[in-house]
């Protein structure tokens, strides 16, 4: 009995198959680290913000960042880290439209702007350098080969930073600083959105009319001039214009910063100094005697005028009011 199961066992194990050898694929890496280390202390690390998260004192650190950027009233702190927050992830978009000392001169003008008016103020500006950098990229090879374009293919510098915003500065500056009382504080912020109103229609009326317009002429005398001429003007200039002026006025409005009273008031304000800058372009700018007289020059005048205006306006506007009661 047991020679006959000790020969029924022999058989089995010569008749089983074979064990086919294992054949891995010829894609596997040749010195797998699996392979090399089957037990892999840690084989997929975290990313650095995972890390940086569950770090104990992490998330105290970005509330506390968080509760500074929206501090109300805003404060030097919330201007300064939300400024820097800001240019941190919008650096493309900078580059494409400001010089390196361009940028340097936005930020002090960001940081001002958040500190006088908040994120509201801060987004008109944002909304102003936006549209206005994309109308002067606009037929920007055009402008180039008729020598009209902007230097630096439209990236501006820190003196058209300045003089774009000078007056929309002297208004936060003011503002933050309380001149006049809570009575003038409405009148400021009217000022600082007038001006880049203004600066923004001058912008696109230049832009779409060195880039679309049939007949340029001198406002002066009504003379036909060559596109890009100081002074000159165009009829689809100058409606760019005062639809840039109205969108602005109105995105100031959607912000909650003035009333439908005062986007007119702007829009208005812009038009008169757009025309004062034409006159001064085409009757002082280049000639003798007022070399001086660049385009930076020019444009503080202009935003001014603009800011100004539209300060004497409401002021106006309130005393025909309480005159009307």
């Amino acid at each position: 009995m047991k020679m006959a199961w000790s020969n029924t066992l022999l058989q089995i194990h010569i008749k089983s198959p074979s064990i086919p050898s294992l054949h891995f694929p010829h894609s596997l890496p040749k010195r797998s680290p699996f392979l090399l280390n089957p037990n892999p202390i840690n084989p997929i690390p975290r990313s650095l913000t995972m890390q940086f998260l569950h770090r104990p004192n992490a998330v105290p650190l970005v509330s506390r960042v968080m509760d500074i950027i929206q501090s109300s009233p805003p404060t030097w702190q919330s201007a300064v880290l939300s400024n820097l927050l800001i240019f941190v992830v919008g650096t493309p978009l900078l580059v494409a439209g400001l010089s390196l000392s361009g940028i340097c001169a936005a930020f002090l003008l960001g940081t001002l702007t958040w500190r006088a008016f908040g994120s509201p103020g801060f987004l008109l500006v944002a909304s102003y350098f936006v549209i206005g950098t994309a109308v002067t990229k606009v037929k920007m090879a055009q402008k180039e080969a008729q020598g009209v374009a902007e230097k630096r293919k439209g990236r501006r510098g820190p003196g058209s930073v300045i003089g774009s915003s000078a007056a929309g500065c002297v208004c936060a500056v003011l503002t933050i600083y309380g001149v006049g009382g809570e009575a003038f504080t409405r009148l400021w912020r009217l000022g600082f959105i007038a001006s880049f109103c203004t600066k923004l229609s001058d912008t696109v009326s230049s832009e779409i009319g060195k880039a679309y317009g049939k007949t340029t002429y001198l406002v002066t005398n009504f003379q036909i001039v060559p596109r890009g001429t100081e002074g000159a003007v165009s009829v689809e200039g100058t409606v760019a214009g005062l639809l840039a002026s109205i969108l602005l006025a109105t995105i100031g409005y959607l912000l909650g910063e003035i009333n439908v009273p005062e986007v007119l008031i702007c829009v208005i304000a812009s038009q008169i100094a757009n025309l004062g800058e034409s006159i001064i372009g085409a009757a002082f700018q280049g000639k003798e005697g007022f070399r001086w007289l660049n385009n930076d020059a020019v444009n503080v005048i202009n935003i001014s005028i603009g800011c100004i205006l539209a300060v004497l306006m409401q002021q106006l506007l309130q005393n025909w009011q309480i005159n009307l009661h």
